[in-house]
């Protein structure tokens, strides 16, 4: 973990902030590994890409029409029509390369290259289709009147050269800055590389994330519950928040409150986690599994002290970035866990649980574990507080591994729309469910950090400063946008 200064005094609270520093100067950006594109997608460039060939390569049609010399045209009119003698086709492909001499034309199709000789395009909206009547709206297709590609055209309209064509090198040319690193992939940027004939790219891969929430009373959702239980919903939760956040997220079955079982599952699924989130447990009660299992736990194999030091993961069997490929970067089992940039294998192991100074979410639990010194966010049982949790903490750790430096959800300043003033507890910093809307946010259900259901009508946070214990309606507040 990070130096991050702490609060004074063991039993201080710590900051948010202090807490989320500590997180971000821990986590690293993963290894960069070349992916196909589509295994790309969402990933962050982590190398500059010129365009190794213009686009397009060639002068070609931007419409369906005829490929005519603008200097025949003139003159033209729907009174007084220009008559060519069309010499055959051009359809987008291989193309036979015909010529367009004085008085000719080529019926051309969009994407077609330009005819040499040809300097213009003339779309069929503008001709007889040679079909030696007024104007028409589309061709004849070739299958059924082959005739079409030879005869003669009447053209009404002139143009000017250039007209409907797409100049070679008229979108990027040979040598231009294509994409530069740092660039998020999304589809129309793995539309550019393909279009410059990549395949593959050079990025940051999306991040694995292990969700595992604990506790003796959760059952799977569609079973039936026995008195006392309840359904997990964390988990399903904060999977799905992981991969909003950009993760490939592995949701793990809820564990019950037995130390060593959680444990051992942990240690089994750090082959396949950058990333290791839990829920619950992480409290003073009697049966906090997650505080008593990770408390003093490196993750670390026994060593002897003759051999002390040897199991950190730097030796020859030590999973290494370079092993990751494009399978790792889809919802599928990982054989190995990329090394984040710098010496974090180097860091050392450990889980601390603190208190921090805000509602919901007070209880948490940093640290890293294994070899790979892999980070572990311990978050509160209760639902709000969990997802909180997530969105100030997790979510940004995850950004991080991405390599995005957009980290955080975007916030606004919005005026308090409720009927009477919002309370908070002194010295702690509160977030509200809330509704945000044309400048107004209006919370949403109460304070209790069990309400799913005003969390699953929330679409936003109104943050109370550590320093207010009172908001009042009409106010001004700092609000994080959830989506």
């Amino acid at each position: 973990m990070s130096t991050t200064t702490q609060p004074q005094g063991p039993e201080a609270p710590w900051p948010v902030t202090a807490h989320l520093d500590d997180i971000l100067a821990t986590v690293r950006p993963l290894e960069p590994i070349e992916l196909q594109l589509l295994d790309a997608q969402g990933c962050v460039l982590v190398e500059d890409v010129t365009v190794p060939l213009s686009l397009p390569p060639f002068a070609n049609s931007s419409m369906d029409g005829y490929a005519v010399r603008a200097a025949d045209l003139a003159g033209a009119g729907e009174d007084a029509p220009v008559t060519l003698k069309v010499v055959g086709d051009a359809a987008a492909g291989p193309s036979p390369g015909l010529p367009v001499a004085e008085g000719e034309a080529v019926r051309i199709m969009t994407g077609a290259p330009l005819p040499e000789g040809a300097d213009t395009v003339v779309p069929v909206e503008w001709t007889d289709g040679g079909l030696g009547a007024g104007p028409v709206d589309r061709m004849t297709p070739h299958s059924t009147a082959p005739e079409g590609a030879s005869g003669t055209v009447r053209v009404f309209r002139s143009a000017e050269p250039g007209a409907h064509v797409r100049e070679a090198g008229s979108d990027v040319r040979e040598g231009d800055l294509a994409l530069a690193a740092g660039t998020v992939l999304g589809p129309p940027q793995l539309g550019l590389l393909a279009a410059l004939g990549r395949d593959t790219v050079r990025v940051r891969p999306r991040p694995r994330v292990v969700v595992l929430a604990t506790g003796s009373e959760l059952v799977q959702p569609g079973e039936s519950l026995a008195p006392g239980q309840i359904h997990d919903s964390n988990s399903f939760a904060l999977t799905a928040a992981a991969r909003d956040a950009g993760a490939i997220a592995f949701r793990v079955g809820a564990i019950g409150d037995d130390a060593e079982t959680l444990r051992a599952t942990i240690e089994d699924q750090l082959i396949r986690a950058d990333l290791v989130v839990t829920s619950g447990g992480v409290s003073v009660g009697a049966y906090d599994v997650v505080k008593e299992a990770l408390t003093g736990w490196t993750g670390l194999p026994e060593t002897t002290a003759e051999g002390e030091g040897e199991d950190v993961g730097t030796g020859e069997d030590a999973p290494a970035a370079q092993n990751r490929t494009a399978a790792d970067n889809v919802p599928a089992a990982a054989e190995s866990v990329p090394a984040a940039e710098g010496a974090r294998a180097e860091a050392p192991r450990g889980v601390a649980f603190r208190k921090l100074a805000m509602q919901p979410g007070k209880p948490q639990g940093f640290g890293t574990i294994g070899r790979d010194a892999t980070p572990v966010l311990a978050l509160p049982g209760n639902p709000v507080s969990a997802y909180v949790s997530f969105e100030l903490f997790v979510r940004p750790a995850i950004r991080a591994l991405a390599g995005f430096t957009d980290l955080h959800r975007p916030t606004v300043r919005a005026v308090v729309d409720a009927p009477k003033a919002l309370t908070s507890p002194a010295g702690r910093r509160q977030y509200l469910r809330a509704r945000h809307a044309d400048g107004r946010v209006t919370p949403v259900g109460g304070s209790s950090s069990h309400l799913v259901g005003a969390l699953a009508r929330a679409d936003a946070l109104l943050v109370v400063p550590e320093e207010r214990t009172s908001v009042e309606p009409g106010e001004e507040v700092e609000v994080v946008l959830l989506g």
